[in-house]
């Protein structure tokens, strides 16, 4: 071989040596890149999670690519919230309002989907009190799980009264144990939460003394960012697999009550005074969402809770990405 044709010789395979090495290194980018396990949260107050987690939508939709679901249960959004910013959930349930004050805060979420259209949070009290409106609140021991709707609703209503977290007694807690400080008489008032709620009026009594359906945010699904980025198609089928869950707890009302009476270990009374407060219909994500979301943190920006350097309505165009629907 002579000495020109041995160069181009050498060149060459040079030449299809790096290409399959980048071949070879594309492919295994792409393999190790696939996530072994898919984690994601189910909530006493996202009716749709506990149907997706029964009937295993989201194990079929994964079979084929040998992803692990792993279940994780929230008790609240600011939970979800701490899971998700901890990378310990990739998908979490969430109230809009939580997810924006968290988003603002620094975690790195997108909301993607929506789960409800719920009433799930009011003031609620013992008939013993004597508390008729949140004006009567002023000075008052007040259960609330920070970084919730619940807690939203909270400073909205006391805003509404001329009132802010200053003017009460905050008592930190997580909702069900909200909701047993409220039945013990160890506070005077409770931010409560569904199902926790439905249980104290049924079970106790208990009385919804301020409700406002506008001043509830919608139950929203998010994801991590980065997760989002990287794997759009697994975001994909999990919002395919949570309409799946949706179209089965429409059409099958007595299943759905039922199911999450055992999923929750509550009597079906409590479940059904749940699911009258919770629309299950499918919505649009999009301007809705925004208009009810903005106006919570627009509230928690007049009571300093969000800076008021924030751009509210901006920041809530970043978190909400209707783009996978």
């Amino acid at each position: 071989m002579g000495k020109p044709l041995r160069i181009m010789f050498q060149r060459s395979m040079h030449f299809i040596a790096a290409t399959l090495f980048a071949v070879m290194a594309s492919t295994t980018h792409v393999v190790a890149d696939k996530p072994s396990t898919l984690n994601i949260d189910w909530a006493t107050y996202n009716p749709l999670s506990v149907v997706l987690k029964a009937n295993g939508y989201l194990e079929q939709a994964l079979a084929d690519s040998g992803i692990r679901v792993r279940w994780v249960q929230s008790a609240g959004s600011n939970k979800a919230l701490e899971f998700l910013n901890a990378e310990a959930l990739d998908f979490g349930s969430t109230a809009g309002s939580a997810a924006l004050l968290a988003s603002v805060n620094g975690n790195p979420i997108k909301i993607v989907s929506v789960y409800s259209r719920p009433e799930w949070t009011a003031l609620v009290t013992r008939k013993d009190t004597a508390i008729h409106s949140p004006a009567d609140l002023r000075g008052k021991r007040i259960a609330v799980t920070r970084g919730t709707d619940a807690y939203v609703f909270l400073i909205r209503a006391l805003e509404e009264s001329g009132l802010t977290e200053k003017d009460v007694k905050p008592v930190l807690l997580q909702h069900a144990d909200g909701k047993l400080a409220l039945l013990r008489g160890d506070v005077d008032a409770w931010a409560g939460l569904d199902p926790m709620m439905a249980a104290a009026e049924l079970e106790a009594g208990a009385e919804l003394f301020h409700r406002n359906l506008e001043a509830n945010t919608w139950g929203t699904l998010c994801v991590r960012t980065e997760f989002a980025k990287k794997h759009p198609d697994l975001v994909a089928k999990v919002l395919q697999a949570y309409e799946q869950a949706r179209v089965f707890a429409v059409e099958h009302p007595d299943q759905l009550t039922a199911l999450l009476a055992k999923s929750m270990r509550l009597p079906p009374e409590i479940v059904q005074r749940q699911l009258q407060r919770t629309d299950l219909d499918r919505f649009a994500l999009g301007a809705s969402q925004r208009a009810t979301i903005s106006a919570a943190g627009l509230a928690l920006q007049r009571s300093g809770i969000i800076k008021p350097d924030v751009n509210v309505d901006a920041a809530v165009d970043a978190l909400i990405d209707p783009s996978f629907h």
